[in-house]
């Protein structure tokens, strides 16, 4: 694996700018790897070992992909929307897996460190850098059942809907009143159709 700052630099230019989010998720994603066994996951033959669940839709996980080299449309990066500044690195082919979380005692700890930098964001992001991995988060051991529907690689598992006849992919259907529905069907959605002729003139 390439080194802190080599790999801090590269996440910030994919993220677009560099952040103390950006600083966790790389040092988070370097001590989830090592813990997991794997020096270079973002390269066959690792890459097919990995998988990271994170909890926040943040900075971090931008950084955590980066280092990793998991992704959504490779079905190595899962999100579980927890809104906790926390992943799970988990070696598919070991079975061993840790979580770590980011510490809110560190956010208290950078002004002491960086006692020469007034601006607290500025604080924050150059002491995480030297910060040590125990002030920084919290490391639990964990158990991860993966279920194969959950797994990289071609579609396992599909399903039709009875309502709308979308196709359901990895067994995200419901059931629901003895009949296989899309969630959105079963459980609503984040949109609302538009009717398209709403807005023409009336005659």
């Amino acid at each position: 694996m390439k080194d802190f700052n080599t790999l801090l630099e590269g996440s910030a230019q994919v993220h677009g700018h560099l952040c103390s989010g950006q600083v966790i998720g790389v040092r988070m994603a370097m001590l989830g790897c090592r813990l997991i066994g794997l020096d270079e996951p973002s390269t066959l033959p690792q890459i097919k070992k990995i998988i990271v669940y994170v909890e926040m839709d943040r900075c971090a996980t931008d950084a955590i992909s980066y280092v990793t080299g998991v992704k959504l449309g490779r079905r190595s990066l899962k999100f579980i929307d927890n809104g906790i500044m926390a992943a799970t690195f988990v070696n598919l082919e070991t079975g061993k897996a840790f979580r770590i979380v980011s510490t809110e005692t560190a956010r208290d700890l950078a002004p002491k460190l960086m006692p020469h930098i007034e601006d607290p964001r500025l604080a924050q992001l150059e002491a995480y850098k030297i910060m040590d991995d125990s002030e920084l988060f919290t490391v639990t051991q964990v158990k991860v059942n993966v279920p194969a529907s959950d797994m990289p690689g071609p579609t396992r598992f599909k399903a039709v809907c009875a309502r709308c006849g979308i196709v359901v992919r990895d067994k995200k259907e419901v059931f629901k009143n003895n009949q296989i529905l899309c969630r959105p069907c079963a459980l609503g959605t984040y949109y609302e159709p538009v009717d398209p002729h709403e807005n023409e003139p009336k005659e």
